[in-house]
């Protein structure tokens, strides 16, 4: 019967780290994300000439501060 209680054991820590690690790496990941965002405004500027649009401040300030709020919601 000890034998049983060890797997038992072992497969409910095995779990246990799973979603342990599951969800530090969900934390981090959301954090490294919101602080080094992957569009910064040269980018969106650049992507905006390739479209051939002519990019204002304004129009690049109100799409970072729309895909912002969109992070924040998440």
């Amino acid at each position: 019967m000890s034998t049983f209680l060890w797997i038992i054991f072992i497969v409910v820590a095995l779990l246990a780290g799973v979603a342990l690690g599951f969800f530090i790496a969900r934390r981090y990941m959301m954090n490294y994300l919101k602080k080094n965002p992957p569009i910064n405004e040269q980018m969106l500027r650049t992507m905006m000439m390739q479209m051939g649009q002519k990019p204002s401040q304004k129009k690049i300030k109100q799409m970072m501060r729309a895909m912002n709020n969109q992070m924040d919601n998440k």
